[in-house]
């Protein structure tokens, strides 16, 4: 009936539509459908509107949209409310996530759900060895997460099941979704012509509260592929150049649409590859446009129902001819080398052909100990089958690496495929460990002991991003990102000088060869093999199910509301730390052995900014206590301004907070006494993480301000009797010789958002607004 109203088509016969009505999102919830009369009808209302063409962003964003006739949109400036079709979280959030949920008090959740067990599995041993250890120990964890999506209607993928967003691809991306994940790499599903958004795990309840979900209206970047790729090249140097290009701060708040007759030289999964570092840039999420490499992919992966569907309305899944980017980027994929970003940042990119040279003059170490592929940025068929090519042709000359290597398959699909069809025997062979189906050493659960940490060292890997202790917490580690192929060619020369293009290898007969650039399968001729089962469906009535949590648990806590705002200025805060320099969710809340309190607040506030550096002495983890005068631990010392009755600040520099979407990085400083972060600038999630939790994330107006600050002023904030959107707030500045000076500070809030701050935080507000209503 939408589709006839719509006056675009007309079809004459019904049961056409019916069927069309009746093609299921996944195969794991046959009754939830697959609604494009409803994605073309809000776009053509909001088309009508605006009376121009529209990027492909722009139609599957405005196509979610609340309120599509009376929405104000404008670029850059509004906030859109949206109703995303389904929510993801993997196990290391879900567990706040859902602790949020229970105490929203709602009985189910109002969107089809997913929980994945992929972050808390330690790479120690190998697959089978650390799997069995993971269960044992997470296993409080693990069955919270299970009972919670039985009593809640959230699907249960088990430890070992595979990375979040590799099971995403494979079953639950699909052409014009809107799907938001609670991880910042969720875009991955772009490869698969989805919008699909990394967001905090408030954000996600308010999805799976059946709330509009807001998003300030995104730009959009237009990367105009041209050429084709070939040889050595592959899709993650697109995204590694890109990121070179815009920096990681480059893609705030817009969307990356890639388009051009570039695309269709990509796999489906190395267009999700794409799209998954877009997050080191940035961008609220990435997009490719729906082709024939996304049917095949479709198709292969048992939803060719999809692909016939995405076929009738394909209009709606590719960019209107003539609209218009923000900004144009292109890139001509018969010229681009491949290439290697870091170390410590994945924006500091090289081509493999100068990174030697580039090392040796910087002071870098060359040798490579260890090669890491994998990751939920490569961990596809075709990225394991290219690998194994490079690392065939090493083993028919006799070679085998010279630096440890680890494979992580990306999922329990791709790791029984790849054994089947003899990748992995291959990749053992030339000495390589295959890890569990799991984040592992990419999220820094890496029990590595070949080096003691601040050992200089070098590693590359197929990962996503590299700072400083990310992989193995020793802040000595220069890690290297690139391709899975060039991790294999590197590995098995051992060197960062090692061109695979140009340079020659000896065999173990004494003769030199050069290693052909890797040619494989983007799928598998068979079909896929599934592996073991390992998903768990929510009863069709969980309200029976008990959620254990136990009042004395080291790994989950229940929460307890957040205080109100008491209706005056913040006056007199003391600032906890000014931070120098980079400071991303790492710094602010780390991985690797955290995962395990992820669960429980108070026992992860301890890892409150620890790796931030304070600009005061130049030192992570040590701050003056303004009220002893003593330098100690930032969160010894929040804890103890908390104590006092004290409230505090954080002044921070340039993209505060960018990197995972972890919301522990916002939860913390509100737990631990924390009001206001001020900063130059903020990376997108975090920002939104900390308005969700009631903290107010301000920048300066002229940011040259940041340096009248210093760690041993007061501050208070003035006007927030007045606080409306768009209005400016003081900040006045006391020093300690009595002093005074006044500077001005800016924010994003919206009415909406300002509500959150006054009632304490986002599930405060929801929770008066319930009341309300009943």
């Amino acid at each position: 009936q939408h589709a006839l109203s719509s006056g675009v088509r007309r079809y004459h016969v019904a049961p056409v539509l019916c069927q069309r009505a009746k093609v299921a999102m996944s195969h794991f919830e046959p009754n939830e459908y697959i609604n494009y009369e409803k994605l073309e009808k809000n776009i053509n209302i909001v088309r009508k509107r605006l009376d121009r063409p529209l990027t492909l962003s722009e139609k599957i964003v405005y196509g979610h949209l609340d309120d599509p006739a009376k929405q104000e949109i404008e670029r850059g400036k509004t906030y859109l409310r949206l109703r995303p079709d389904r929510v993801a979280m993997q196990d290391a959030t879900a567990q706040m996530a859902m602790l949020q949920f229970i105490s929203s008090g709602l009985p189910k959740v109002a969107v089809p759900s997913t929980i994945h067990c992929d972050h808390l599995i330690e790479a120690q041993l190998g697959g089978e060895k650390d799997l069995r250890r993971a269960k044992d120990i997470n296993q409080e964890v693990y069955n919270f997460l299970a009972t919670a999506g039985a009593k809640y209607g959230v699907g249960f993928w088990k430890p070992g099941s595979g990375i979040i967003h590799q099971i995403i691809l494979e079953n639950y991306s699909y052409p014009g979704v809107m799907l938001i994940g609670t991880d910042s790499h969720t875009p991955n599903g772009g490869g698969l012509g989805g919008i699909c958004i990394g967001v905090g795990g408030a954000d996600a309840v308010d999805v799976m509260a059946g709330i509009p979900w807001e998003l300030k209206c995104p730009k959009v970047i237009g990367v105009k592929l041209t050429g084709k790729l070939s040889g050595w090249t592959s899709p993650k140097d697109v995204i590694l150049k890109v990121a070179g290009i815009l920096t990681v701060k480059g893609g705030t708040g817009a969307i990356i649409e890639y388009h051009g007759p570039g695309v269709d030289s990509i796999s489906c999964t190395g267009m999700a590859t794409i799209c998954n570092m877009g997050a080191e840039i940035g961008a609220t999420t990435s997009i490719f446009p729906y082709n024939a490499r996304m049917k095949k992919y479709l198709g292969k992966t048992g939803r060719a129902d999809i692909a016939a569907l995405a076929d009738e309305f394909k209009q709606h899944l590719v960019p209107d001819s003539g609209c218009q980017y923000d900004q144009v980027i292109e890139i001509n994929l018969s010229e681009l080398k491949p290439h290697i970003n870091g170390p410590f940042t994945p924006d500091l990119a090289h081509p493999v052909s100068d990174i030697g040279a580039v090392a040796e003059k910087e002071g870098w170490p060359v040798d490579i100990r260890v090669g890491l592929i994998g990751s939920c940025t490569n961990s596809s068929y075709e990225d394991m089958g290219r690998s194994a090519a490079v690392a065939k042709q090493a083993l028919a000359h006799g070679l085998k690496c010279k630096s440890k290597f680890t494979i992580t398959p990306g999922s329990e699909q791709i790791r029984a495929t790849i054994e089947r069809d003899g990748y992995a025997e291959i990749l053992r062979e030339v000495g390589g460990l295959v890890l569990a189906n799991a984040c592992g050493p990419c999220i820094g659960q890496w029990d590595r002991k070949d080096i003691k940490k601040g050992e200089k060292n070098t590693i590359v890997t197929s990962y996503n991003r590299n700072f400083t202790g990310r992989n193995d917490a020793n802040p000595e580690t220069h890690a290297f990102v690139t391709s899975p192929e060039i991790v294999t060619a590197l590995s098995i020369a051992g060197t960062l000088k090692f061109n695979p293009e140009t340079d020659y290898l000896t065999g173990a007969d004494g003769k030199k060869f050069k290693l052909e650039a890797p040619d494989a399968d983007e799928l598998p001729k068979l079909e896929f093999d599934p592996g073991q089962d390992t998903y768990q469906y929510p009863p069709k009535d969980g309200s029976g199910q008990h959620v254990d949590v136990s009042p004395t648990s080291q790994r989950l806590q229940l929460l307890e509301p957040f205080d109100k705002w008491d209706g005056k200025d913040l006056e007199d805060m003391l600032i906890l730390i000014k931070v120098k320099g980079k400071c991303t969710t790492d710094h602010i809340s780390a991985a690797g052995p955290w995962l395990k309190f992820r669960g429980h607040l108070d026992n992860i506030s301890n890892n409150l900014l620890i790796g931030a550096i304070n600009i005061e002495n130049g030192k992570a983890n040590s701050v003056r206590n303004a009220l002893t005068q003593e330098f100690g631990p930032v969160p010894d010392t929040a804890r103890y301004y908390k104590k006092m009755g004290v409230k505090w600040a954080v002044i921070g520099d340039e993209n505060y907070g960018e990197g995972s979407s972890r919301e522990h990085a916002a939860l913390e400083p509100r737990h631990l006494g924390g009001r206001v972060i001020i900063t130059k600038s903020f990376a997108r999630i975090h920002e939104t993480n900390l308005k969700k939790q009631g903290l107010l994330p301000l920048t300066f107006a002229d940011p040259a301000d940041y340096n009248k600050i210093h760690p041993v002023d007061k501050l208070s904030i003035v006007g927030l009797k007045d606080f409306a959107p768009g209005k400016p707030l003081k900040c006045i500045i006391k020093h300690p010789n009595g002093s005074q000076e006044t500077i001005m500070l800016n924010h994003t809030f919206n009415e909406s958002q300002i509500e959150w701050f006054q009632a304490g935080s986002a599930l405060n507000r929801m929770k008066e607004l319930q009341q309300k209503s009943s």
